[in-house]
């Protein structure tokens, strides 16, 4: 394991939730933030922005099932639910009761069901704020790419041979795309990636969790619904340059929410704002948090 991602568990706990280990990390002082990591991999991809947020937040980042340093049971069914359960499991054990939210890829869908649930007044807590980062919020404009696709539609038995199938040089490849162009992970982060992928042997369930992709289309209704009703401060900083949820996401996101305060980064930023720009996202999310205060 990459020494980088040894020193980042070994910092980390480990809570039960229905059976399943799940990793988690709290640091820092200050108001409490639950940021909310993205598929395939975990936390670790917020590495660049920790320093900063702790030192103005309380931040508690879990790693959702079938990710990162938590479980992987392949004979499980995966879903939102589960996965917004497992983040108010976390919060209830750490008796936080209010909670601003950074989210990204997947997250950014966990959260539309958390603000979902807090419409219908389901949950055990406050959302103070959310900020998301480029990811699948409105299903018409997103572009999955051709790997997305074969691992999410193909049948199960193909979709776990093909899983178990992949080679490090097939999924570096298949992230890179969604990268900028000027921004591409280092040598040293595509181990990194590797390592964290095949933790407890999760590469032979990516295409259970990449069905997620298409499960969220029964949602759409509901969250989007939500997120126009809600009350909460809601902020969407995107990386245009992203073929998957980049500049259209950012427009439908605009259409949908007029006063949503969309933040966008440099023309060549793709998916991963928080590690292609990770000064700039941290402007903008404190631009965002500032506004709050005014």
């Amino acid at each position: 394991m990459h020494p980088r991602l040894a020193n980042w568990i070994s910092q980390g706990k480990y809570t039960s939730f229905n059976g399943l280990s799940i990793f988690y990390r709290v640091l820092g002082e200050g108001p409490a933030l639950l940021i909310l990591h993205g598929y395939p991999f975990n936390g670790f991809d917020f590495e660049k922005l920790m320093d900063s947020l702790a030192e103005r937040f309380t931040i508690i980042l879990p790693d959702m099932p079938g990710m990162g340093f938590s479980d992987k049971p392949e004979n499980h069914e995966y879903s939102f639910e589960e996965m917004a359960d497992v983040y108010s499991a976390v919060l209830k054990e750490l008796q936080t009761t209010e909670v601003h939210m950074l989210a990204h890829d997947l997250g950014d869908s966990v959260v539309q069901e958390l603000l979902a649930r807090d419409q219908e007044k389901t949950n055990l807590f406050t959302i103070r704020s959310v900020a998301f980062l480029n990811g699948g919020l409105f299903s018409d404009v997103y572009r999955p790419r051709r790997m997305q696709v074969l691992l999410s539609k193909s049948p199960a038995f193909l979709g776990s041979f093909i899983s178990r199938s992949l080679t490090k040089k097939m999924v570096i490849r298949a992230t890179s795309e969604v990268f900028g162009k000027y921004t591409k992970p280092s040598t040293e982060l595509e181990e990194i990636f590797w390592d964290i992928l095949n933790y407890k042997n999760g590469k032979r369930i990516t295409y259970l969790l990449g069905r997620l992709v298409f499960a969220k289309l029964k949602y759409q209704s509901r969250w989007i619904t939500a997120m126009q009703r809600t009350t909460i401060p809601l902020s969407f900083i995107n990386g245009p340059a992203d073929p998957n949820s980049g500049i259209l996401m950012a427009n439908r996101y605009m259409e949908l929410l007029p006063n949503g305060n969309v933040y966008l980064l440099g023309k060549n930023i793709g998916h991963w704002p928080q590690i292609e720009a990770p000064e700039e996202t941290l402007q903008k999310f404190y631009d965002f948090h500032s506004s709050l205060e005014k």
